[in-house]
């Protein structure tokens, strides 16, 4: 299945579980790979080649380890915080990246893509920046509620919080600073949802969205974060107008943007106004396996793609998705702090449509509310033949699947 990279050193940043299907298609590649974070303990290091200590938000950093390692090429694929690294060790040494520094740089960071969507056109919410609360409330009763804060340059739902009135700002920007490495955060108006907004992945090829994916992304209510996402459907149930709509959009930017090839994590909605909004492109894979979901959905693999990509090796096999049956990918989490167990299927329904169960901790561990991505623990993929299934399962998901929480 297309040529190998023989003698191709792939630098990967980060070294979460996510990262294993990158390491896992690089080696098929015949690719050697090193991985690189301040952790030495982070589970994929033990997949990988090679493991190199430098913290990823160092671009500087990044940069001597890939001229150390003579890299053919950089990743850091469903970690956020190592993009900007990336892009920057890239352009230095001439390899590929989906984008220029520049570029890269104002997608990543929320204050610069918001001024970039308004100053050439596209609907974007209304925005302000603060650096203090001191800086948010002198403004407070001049804002329009319901307001969402977060930081400017941090992922995972980490630091966001909704504010409904002045008497809820303070506290929420003092958390969204909490969590950003640059000291600010963006308070912007609220887009209420007319359908599931979307958090899926795409990807360009010399600058054409060859490949661009929709889902429907599921939030658990009854946890401490309701805006951490904690499942996904496929497809998606954006209405196709706005699929369309919003793939032109998403061309547009690349072409103003000059993005080069690549996989984004891209993050989409249509609110109650009816228009349909970017909030986020991130050159990325997107967290929580969005790219095997995609992989088990359609048979796309942006993984193999996305490692061809960085090592400017011809890409294969990126295509439009079509969607065999309905997919849903649950992310395994508890609702409060406690001692996980088990998961616990109704009768029969894991031999019809489990197709994959991915537990991180043995029973008995201590896990903590769900209040960000990182609390995770697992996640599981189904598969369902009919949106009927689907939709029954999704009503009553408690009926069919639970995890098993010990107070």
């Amino acid at each position: 299945m297309g040529c190998v990279a023989v003698n191709k050193t792939l630098l990967l940043l980060g070294g979460s579980r996510y990262s294993i299907p990158v390491i896992e298609s690089a080696h098929q590649l015949g690719v050697r790979v090193v991985t690189c974070d301040y952790l030495p303990n982070n589970y994929a290091h033990r997949f990988s080649d090679e493991y190199i200590n430098a913290s990823v938000v160092d671009k500087d950093a990044i940069l001597r380890v890939a001229k150390d390692i003579k890299a053919d090429g950089i990743m850091s694929f469903a970690v956020d915080p190592g993009v900007v690294s990336a892009a920057y060790a890239a352009e230095c040494l001439g390899l590929p990246f989906q984008g220029s520094f520049n570029a890269v740089r104002t997608l990543q960071d929320k204050q610069l893509f918001r001024t970039f969507l308004r100053d050439n056109g596209f609907n974007c919410p209304d925005l302000h920046v603060f650096s203090s609360s001191d800086d948010a409330l002198a403004k407070a009763d001049d804002l329009k509620y319901p307001l969402i804060a977060k930081p400017v340059d941090s992922a995972g739902s980490k630091g966001v919080t909704r504010v409904d009135g002045p008497e809820d700002l303070s506290a929420a920007v003092e958390y969204a600073l909490d969590f950003s490495r640059d000291g600010r955060c963006i308070v912007e108006q609220y887009l209420e949802k007319k359908y599931p907004s979307s958090d899926a992945d795409g990807f360009t090829v010399d600058g054409e969205f060859s490949c661009v994916s929709f889902d429907s992304q599921y939030f658990d209510q009854a946890c401490s974060n309701p805006y951490a996402p904690a499942a996904y459907g496929m497809p998606a149930a954006l209405p196709e107008s706005a699929q369309v709509e919003l793939k032109a959009e998403l061309q547009r930017l690349a072409n103003l943007l000059h993005l080069g090839s690549g996989v984004y994590n891209i993050e989409t909605r249509v609110a109650t106004d009816g228009k349909p909004y970017i909030m986020e492109v991130s050159p990325r894979g997107g967290g929580n396996n969005l790219c095997e979901m995609l992989r088990f959905a359609t048979g796309v693999d942006l993984i193999r793609a996305s490692v061809e990509a960085a090592l400017g090796m011809p890409i294969e096999g990126v295509s439009k998705p079509v969607y065999n049956g309905f997919w849903y990918q649950q992310i395994v989490h508890s609702r409060r702090a406690g001692v996980y167990k088990k998961i616990s299927y109704a009768p029969g329904f894991a031999e019809k449509h489990l197709v994959k169960e991915s537990i991180w901790v043995p029973s008995g561990t201590h896990v903590e509310n769900f209040s960000s991505a990182n609390f995770a623990f697992g996640n599981c993929f189904l598969h369902f033949d009919s949106r009927e299934e689907f939709l029954a399962f999704r009503e009553n998901t408690d009926e069919y699947m639970r995890v098993d929480i010990e107070v």
